[in-house]
């Protein structure tokens, strides 16, 4: 199989729709049934970001007018590929290990504001690429979806910078900083599935 620049887009917009319906799809299970053990989403996840890391840096290289926008993607990738590898292999020991000795608690601290950290970064990335793919399809004459795109793109990009700033547990409240995340991403998608193939 050849991997036209096209295909390549449309399987980088795939991608982030799988990453953006695995989030509700998480916080359900966290709300409604917390015992079930939800490591298998994260590690689907992992899997997802890989694939989109090497897709975008693939983009990359192809296109000729959006390469900030790919490279916000690609980078976004492996920043969100590195807070879920540090909850799937950090999280429990360290946990476990505050548990039986309070000195540590502030470690354990540690590591999951380092994810958080990851995690915020990876958001304002997507926030970036956004609205660099919003403006493009607002020039495209798609300034309904274009609009939208540029707009919550933005508050992506504020919202987790604040977080970022100030910390997961400051100021901000973090879930509207992932929530505007997700939205990014899912209208990123389809500013991507409708994009010029002339780039």
């Amino acid at each position: 199989m050849e991997f036209t620049q096209s295909r390549t887009v449309k399987i980088i917009a795939a991608l982030l729709l799988l990453l953006a319906i695995s989030q509700p799809i998480y916080t359900a299970l966290f709300i409604g049934a917390p015992e079930f053990d939800r490591q298998f989403l994260w590690r689907l996840e992992g899997i997802i970001f890989v694939l989109l890391a090497s897709f975008s840096a693939s983009a990359l290289v192809m296109v000729r007018h959006h390469a900030l926008g790919f490279s916000a993607i690609a980078l976004s990738a492996i920043l969100k590929l590195l807070a879920v590898g540090l909850g799937l292999t950090q999280f429990g020991p360290f946990s476990a290990a505050a548990e039986l000795n309070t000195d540590l608690s502030d470690v354990s601290t540690s590591i999951l504001a380092f994810s958080f950290f990851c995690y915020n970064s990876g958001n304002i990335l997507l926030g970036l690429a956004a609205v660099l793919f919003g403006m493009s399809k607002m020039r495209e004459g798609g300034r309904a979806v274009g609009g939208a795109t540029v707009l919550v793109g933005a508050i992506a990009f504020v919202t987790n910078s604040l977080v970022m700033m100030f910390g997961f547990e400051g100021f901000f409240p973090s879930p509207i900083a992932g929530a505007s995340g997700v939205l990014a991403t899912v209208l990123l998608a389809v500013c991507l599935f409708s994009i010029s193939r002339e780039d």
